[in-house]
């Protein structure tokens, strides 16, 4: 009985045995756990772990292909093992472990290592260089660093950041801002920030400002002149001048073609030029011209003859209406034959009127009034009686304070306190002759009617009475009918 037992006894040990080899024949699977980034000169860990593996388990921390960085053991089973890291420029690359463990070897996964580099010594530079380009062209900035890796870029426009609404703006591509079709709207400073994250660890290197210079093209420039006088001459000062551009820019004055003076200016866009110049005479043609570094340009010629004030004088009234035809306001217009700068001044009832509201010392009896184009135009702009009288213009020449004067005729501005227009006095009158048009055309048709009437009453024996030669001679008339006619 006993020896019966003891033979039993060896199947299960056989068969222990046999699971033991089964069990020690399973393939390791460990795992490799670590980052993907990590910032230069910093230290990471990686972890490895086999899990159900028995113990002891050794364990290598391996490189791109069979590179050893370390080596580590478990000697209890289950445990992870950590690797440190001082991170280099030679640390980029992929890492995987192996684990041994009763004999046999399994190889973990990848995890590849990127080495970020911050960002160090940021400028901006321009193409063009420097930066400073004309409207329409195109400037590149570009976000440049000494060193840096895995680098993100922002950008600064007078201190405030590009975002994605300004983009219609600008164009963002890399390291560079594009501005493909540049405007003076895109002057202004810059500046850049290139930066790196690692997790939540952002490192930047930001760059000094640079300043950005839009030039406008010049417009074709302009040319005017007036006199002056000095002493017992006379001087003529000639200004050119363009209404857009960017300074500095050279204006050049030709007299006949001939220049005759040259001036730059730097921080306008206009120059003064004196000649001599005497009254009557015509001192040539003069133009200007005006150089920038990429156009020159010349302004349409003025005469350079100065024609003294003389010859007739004369006022134009013209009355001004609402959109009702109610009068409204009185324009005058003073007219002078010749003179090249006239000077005008007004008169009512032989009393001068004042240049401005301001000139209280002279004394006038007109308190709605209003002078444009140069006084030439005298506009009364509220209409009473006021206003009534006879007006006058007289003119002299602008450089001359002590010339003689030339006069208008007076004309007489009459304003009432019933006024009818003259579109109202005719309306009225038209209204009348189509009422009274209306009422005999009325008074017609009713003659006609009951003169008909009456001859629908005459017996036909009466009728056949008439002499036919009373009705061929035209002694029989129709009373009513003529008065019509004689009314028509």
């Amino acid at each position: 009985m006993k020896k019966h037992q003891g033979l039993d006894f060896w199947p299960i040990l056989a068969t222990a045995s046999l699971l033991i080899k089964i069990s020690g024949s399973i393939p390791l699977r460990p795992v490799l756990t670590g980052p993907d980034k990590a910032y230069l000169n910093s230290r990471v860990a990686f972890r490895c772990i086999a899990p159900d593996s028995p113990p002891p388990v050794t364990y290598e921390l391996l490189k791109d292909s069979d590179v050893l960085v370390g080596r580590d053991i478990d000697p209890i089973g289950g445990q992870s093992v950590a690797f440190f890291l001082k991170v280099s420029a030679a640390s980029d690359g992929s890492y995987h472990c192996r684990a041994t463990a009763g004999g046999n070897t399994g190889v973990s996964n990848s995890i590849q290592l990127s080495v970020v580099t911050p960002a160090s010594n940021t400028r901006v530079t321009s193409d063009p260089f420097p930066p400073v380009a004309y409207e329409g062209s195109r400037l590149v900035l570009s976000c440049d660093v000494q060193t840096g890796s895995h680098l993100s870029y922002t950008w600064l426009f007078n201190k405030k950041e590009v975002t994605s609404s300004a983009l219609a703006f600008f164009h963002l591509a890399g390291n560079k801002l594009v501005m493909e079709s540049v405007t003076p709207e895109h002057a202004g400073d810059y500046s850049c920030m290139a930066w790196s994250m690692v997790k939540d660890i952002r490192r930047f290197s930001g760059s000094q400002e640079v300043q950005v210079t839009i030039k406008v093209y010049v417009s074709k420039p302009r040319i005017s002149f007036f006199i002056f006088k000095e002493g017992d001459s006379y001087r003529g000062n000639v200004t050119c001048w363009s209404s857009r551009g960017s300074p500095p820019v050279n204006f050049s004055l030709l007299v006949d073609d001939k220049e005759v003076g040259s001036i730059t200016a730097t921080d306008s866009l206009a120059a003064w030029f004196q000649v001599a110049v005497v009254p009557g005479l015509d001192m040539g043609v003069a133009r200007c011209r005006v150089k920038s570094e990429l156009q020159e340009l010349i302004s349409e010629p003025v005469n350079l003859e100065v024609v003294p004030v003389g010859g007739d004088v004369k006022v134009e009234v013209e009355h001004l209406y609402t959109a009702e035809s109610k009068l409204a306001a009185a324009r005058l217009s003073c007219h002078v034959s010749r003179g090249t700068f006239p000077y005008f001044s007004w008169l009512l009832n032989d009393t001068i009127l004042p240049m401005s509201h301001e000139d209280s010392h002279i004394q006038t009896t007109l308190p709605h009034f209003a002078l444009a184009d140069q006084r030439r135009t005298l506009v009364l702009t509220k209409l009473s009686p006021e206003e009534s009288g006879y007006y006058r213009c007289r003119a002299r020449d602008q450089y001359d304070d002590s010339g003689p004067w030339v006069e208008s005729a007076a004309e007489l501005v009459q304003v009432t306190e019933v006024f009818l227009t003259t579109i109202e006095v005719i309306t009225v009158a038209f209204c009348c002759f189509l009422l009274l048009a209306l009422a005999a055309g009325s008074a017609c048709v009713y003659k006609m009617f009951d003169h008909n009437q009456a001859h629908a009453h005459i017996s036909p024996a009466k009728s056949e009475a008439l002499p036919l030669s009373e009705l061929t001679s035209g002694k029989l008339t129709d009373k009513s009918s003529t008065d019509c006619d004689v009314l028509n």
